[in-house]
This record gives structure tokens, C-alpha cells and sequence, in this order.
């Protein structure tokens, strides 16, 4: 049985938002330091061999800022999430492919790419929720339209 304080903060409108803000802050933070440091992000996509420099960058910037936003505004929830999901998971073969790797390297990149799928999993989960709620509340939004009508009787 889940404590009521515990059942109140978690079915808190004000939780839920704080929760979509810090999950999905690995991206539209990478999003906005990409933005406000322009060459520094086309640095990076250089370093990773994604030429023109400027474009990968570009489309970095849109997907995980437009995706986060999603999320984090609950709309196109799934949307949102399949465009995070698809970048996290490109980056492993781009930027974290260990088995090209030896050593410290490889370990490190080995784990990355660990986080990065637990990621994705997480962004299923996301979009697996939001679907959730929307039939939940398209439900209760019918029963009461239907008790109005006097059809439905509790």
C-alpha cells in the first residue's frame, strides 16, 4: 500500500511537469549549449566526422529541443519521444561505439551506451504513460458526459 503523501506528491499535476523538465534535461540541455555555443556544437560534429558541420547541428538543435518540448508539454508525447529515442540510439554507433574502442575507452563507451539504452526504454515508458492518461481521461470525460445526459447512473 502507498503512503497518501506519497500517492499526493505523485499524483500532483506540479510533480508530473518537474518530472517531464528533469527527464528529459540531458537533451534540451545538450540542445541549448549547442545553440548558444554554435561553433562549439559544429566542433563536436566535426570531431564525431558529420560534415557539413553546420547542418548536423542544426537538425541536433531541433530534435532534442522540438522532442523535449513535447514531452515536457505533453503533447505528441510519442512523437517527441520516438525523436529522442532515434537520436539516443544513433548515437551509440556514432559516438560511443566501444567494440571499435580498447581499454578505459571501450569501458567507458560500453557504459554510455548502456545509459543511452535505459534511456530509451524510458522514453517508451514516457509515451507508454502518456497514452495512458489521455484513455483515462477520454473515458471519465465520456462517463460524465453520459451521467449528465442521465444515461450512466453510479
Amino acid at each position: 500500500m502507498t503512503p497518501r503523501w506519497v500517492e499526493a506528491i505523485l499524483s500532483s499535476r506540479i510533480t508530473e511537469i518537474a518530472a517531464r523538465v528533469l527527464f528529459t534535461f540531458p537533451f534540451w540541455g545538450s540542445g541549448l549549449a549547442k545553440l548558444l555555443d554554435f561553433s562549439g556544437g559544429m566542433a563536436e560534429m566535426s570531431h564525431f566526422g558529420l560534415e557539413p558541420a553546420w547542418l548536423f547541428n542544426s537538425l541536433t538543435i531541433f530534435v532534442q529541443l522540438t522532442g523535449s518540448a513535447l514531452i515536457i508539454f505533453n503533447r505528441g508525447t510519442w512523437f517527441g519521444a520516438a525523436m529522442l529515442g532515434v537520436f539516443t540510439f544513433l548515437t551509440i554507433p556514432i559516438v560511443h561505439a566501444f567494440w571499435r574502442l580498447e581499454g578505459e575507452r571501450a569501458i567507458t563507451a560500453f557504459h554510455t551506451a548502456g545509459e543511452h539504452m535505459g534511456m530509451i526504454g524510458a522514453l517508451v515508458l514516457v509515451s507508454i504513460l502518456a497514452a495512458r492518461s489521455k484513455e483515462a481521461s477520454s473515458r471519465n470525460r465520456q462517463e460524465a458526459a453520459l451521467e449528465t445526459a442521465g444515461i450512466l447512473r453510479r
